[in-house]
């Protein structure tokens, strides 16, 4: 199976960077470090040997998620350095954001594509004394040549959906084989541990959702507060992380209810950036007065009904910015995105019907009291108008969207314990 999943990979290659360099029309990054994917390194970052953390985190938000785990492993490995990699030109970006701190203990690099000769071109050049994967990355050839080179792998912050365990089993024994060859995984929760199970993971821990430790620097509670003098005293709801067909959904309600949000700032910030340019055609095409995050004055005027948030790297500010705060992914179907970050700063959320990608987080917040499941984008912005009109009865629910948040910290400490045997 493996080798036939291999051929697969070499068939598809052209295909692959035909796809990269059309992605990079609009994200030159994609066009970019392309000898890094197929397994060429050149000096992109000295081989560290045993004293490397590799840690691979495909996009956004692993990157973010991972940024406790970071912090830990410097602090209690202070003779370590670490390596991450990444998928996406805008994971990269978000890393060397948020770990360039750390100076020459920090180095990025695209992860190659999961064929064996290039893991092992990785593997020879970097020499990495463990490998941690970030919730849901399962490479079998990346996981076969860590095995071989006697590199331990851990799977952290691990979750698999009920969707994504029926999916493994179309593979057969492929993604099995790779589970057995992970040396220790860090589960989010009991039912995620269950089913890395039953998909042939052998030492899997319930250690919780490290997300839960994740905290907003001063800079960005600062940020937060300018950017809500800006939006001035209306109520302000935020659209965060929003995927493609949601803008579309909620920007049709907006029009077609009568002043569902009375004088209310609706703020859509696209999941991906590539799509702001397309959103804020939809802005348009629908004749709403709006303006972007990038060219905001001093004051959003009260004329305007819409600010699409075209920035990356702020969404702990946006969130500060808002009263209220729907979560994007799921009004269609598409799993839902994280919602840890919002209760963090205790703003109360809304969600759609769909979730599995988060459903263990979301179900325990609404039942918390922290977020409100709703069924379509008229049901939202109804439940936000009436949120946004009833201050104690909202201010009660962030308070506790707030207290949901804190008592679920603790996953990093448990983590890192975790990895200390493979560590030395």
């Amino acid at each position: 199976m493996r080798l036939l999943y291999s051929l697969l990979w070499w068939f598809s290659l052209p295909l692959v960077l035909l796809r990269l360099w059309w992605r990079g029309r609009k994200e030159p990054g994609y066009r970019q470090h392309i000898g890094e994917r197929l397994g060429f390194y050149g000096d992109a970052a000295p081989a560290s040997g045993s004293q490397l953390i590799w840690l691979h985190a495909v996009s956004v938000g692993e990157t973010r998620a991972a940024e406790p785990l970071i912090a830990a492993l410097l602090d209690v490995y202070p003779d370590r350095s670490l390596l991450m990699t990444h998928m996406t030109p805008t994971g990269r970006a978000t890393g060397r954001e948020l770990y360039g701190r750390y100076g020459d203990r920090f180095h990025q690099v695209y992860l190659p594509y999961d064929t064996g000769w290039m893991v092992k071109r990785f593997l020879a050049h970097f020499a990495p004394r463990l490998c941690i994967l970030m919730e849901t990355e399962v490479w079998p050839n990346l996981i076969a040549q860590c095995n071989a080179r006697h590199v331990p792998v851990a799977l952290v912050n691990a979750r698999l959906s009920a969707r994504s365990l029926a999916r493994a089993g179309r593979f057969g024994g492929l993604l099995q084989k790779a589970a057995q060859g992970i040396a220790c995984i860090a589960a989010q929760t009991e039912a995620d541990a269950q089913r890395l199970r039953q998909a042939g993971a052998n030492s899997v821990e319930v250690t919780g959702n490290i997300k839960f430790d994740v905290s907003p620097t001063p800079a960005m509670l600062d940020a937060g507060a300018a950017m809500h003098g800006r939006f001035g005293k209306r109520p302000v709801l935020l659209c965060a992380s929003t995927r493609e067909g949601e803008e579309a959904m909620i920007l049709d309600a907006l029009v077609r209810m009568e002043a569902p949000l009375g004088e209310a700032l609706v703020v859509i910030v696209p999941r991906h950036p590539q799509r702001f340019d397309d959103v804020a055609r939809e802005i348009d095409a629908r004749g709403l007065a709006y303006r972007r995050r990038s060219s905001l004055g001093y004051e959003v005027p009260p004329e305007v009904r819409v600010v699409l948030g075209d920035s990356m790297g702020e969404m702990f500010a946006y969130y500060v910015a808002a009263d209220l705060a729907f979560i994007g992914g799921s009004l269609a179907p598409l799993g839902g995105q994280n919602l840890i970050e919002a209760c963090a700063v205790g703003t109360p959320v809304l969600i759609g019907p769909h979730t599995f990608n988060f459903s263990a987080v979301s179900e325990d917040a609404v039942i918390d009291g922290a977020a409100l499941r709703v069924d379509s984008a008229e049901a939202m912005l109804q439940q936000a108008a009436a949120l946004l009109a009833d201050d104690d009865a909202r201010k009660a629910m962030g308070m506790r969207a707030r207290e949901y948040a804190l008592q679920h910290r603790g996953a990093t400490a448990r983590t890192v314990w975790l990895l200390a045997p493979l560590l030395g």
